[in-house]
């Protein structure tokens, strides 16, 4: 009776593991809002890392994260690590930036675990808003395979987004409008 169970585990977990290993080898989650401001007045707040962290969900997710920025904290260049019982350890590097079109940044996880994503947030104006967008994707290794058989990356990381994106409407509301705003 044990040895018949124990083939039956066994059984299971090979295919547990096979059927891992069938997934697909990269990630993406995405999301978008509309939101009543011009991409000239949003562009500022994603790519300086320090406005960016007023509207973070993953800052507000633990009030006591341990941040330092580098020599550089707007464009190209410029980063922020961070470590946090909560959220993790990790760095986020701005790769490039297309005036009031584009950030890419590059991040990367040490704790809970490794991995390095890219990250682009996408201005697009439209109507009188611009319709934002913020993409995560990557490459999943055999274990992060395995794990995403049990948690929806994209329903975990997808309403992180979600919320980030309601705070930078919010954050909207707490700084002074560009002069293309007051001229209008």
């Amino acid at each position: 009776m044990l040895k018949t169970l124990l083939l039956i585990v066994l059984a299971a977990l090979v295919l547990l593991l096979a059927y891992a290993a069938t997934r697909p080898d990269t990630f993406r989650v995405e999301r978008s809002a509309q939101i009543q401001a011009p991409p000239d007045r949003l562009f500022p707040l994603i790519n300086d890392l320090r406005a960016f962290n007023t509207w973070n969900p993953y800052e507000k997710k633990d009030p006591a994260i341990k941040g330092s920025y580098g020599a550089t904290t707007v464009g190209p260049g410029a980063t922020y690590a961070w470590e946090s019982d909560k959220v993790g350890v990790g760095e986020m590097r701005i790769e490039s930036a297309q005036p009031d079109t584009t950030v890419k940044m590059r991040l990367t996880f040490v704790k809970p675990f490794s991995a390095v994503n890219q990250v682009t947030f996408s201005l697009t104006p439209a109507g009188d808003g611009t319709r934002v967008a913020w993409l995560m994707e990557g490459r999943l290794n055999f274990v992060a395979k395995l794990m995403h058989i049990f948690f929806n990356m994209d329903r975990m990381v997808g309403q992180d987004f979600e919320d980030g994106l309601a705070n930078l409407k919010a954050c909207l509301l707490y700084t002074s409008p560009s002069p293309r705003d007051v001229e209008e």
